[in-house]
């Protein structure tokens, strides 16, 4: 059964992709539509590497010790470093454009290309773990998640099918951290 559930989370999420290339300039335009500036404060809090960082990192980490659930700390931190050397990778390799061209990074360049979302990666490799261990916050994560990958998209820092494969590509990432945990504990000794 899990099997077939993975299969189907991978055949949706390839789908998913090739639709959201197919919309990506047509999204963009529609959030062009709805820009305002009460969006461009939510939306810019939601982008913010620090505001992001200090969710994503420090307070899940704070939530997995407060649980005892150390061994989980490990797995969660590999998920984001991980996310963040594939997607550093995948945007050298592909070097897609972003989709406005007036985002510059004087100090690395290479930062600049769009595909994947890096912030999308990260937000959704979380996901998996966090689901797991705090159930009842699972739409709460998810929730970020999404506002964190939409907040690219709306300040027009990436296509919609950089943060779809970004948020995919997370989620596959953390789910892989998922299942190395359970099959072979290799951080039981934090417990």
């Amino acid at each position: 059964m899990k099997k077939i559930n993975n299969a189907i989370i991978l055949i949706t999420a390839i789908l998913l992709f090739i639709i959201s290339l197919i919309l990506d300039k047509n999204i963009s335009h529609f959030v062009s539509l709805i820009k305002n500036p009460f969006f461009d404060l939510i939306f810019n809090r939601f982008t913010n590497f620090i505001d992001v960082f200090v969710i994503l990192i420090l307070v899940t980490t704070l939530f997995l010790f407060e649980e005892k659930k150390r061994e989980w700390v490990f797995p969660l931190w590999l998920s984001f470093i991980l996310s963040i050397v594939i997607s550093f990778i995948l945007k050298l390799i592909i070097a897609r454009p972003r989709p406005s061209i007036e985002l510059f990074y004087p100090l690395i360049n290479t930062l600049s290309y769009s595909f994947p979302s890096m912030h999308a990666m990260v937000a959704f490799a979380a996901v998996p773990i966090l689901d797991k261990k705090f159930e009842k916050l699972k739409w709460f994560w998810m929730l970020f998640a999404f506002l964190v990958a939409f907040s690219r998209v709306y300040l027009d820092f990436h296509f919609l099918s950089d943060v779809v494969f970004g948020a995919f590509a997370g989620y596959f990432i953390g789910a892989l951290m998922v299942y190395v945990e359970e099959k072979y504990h290799p951080f039981k000794f934090l417990k």
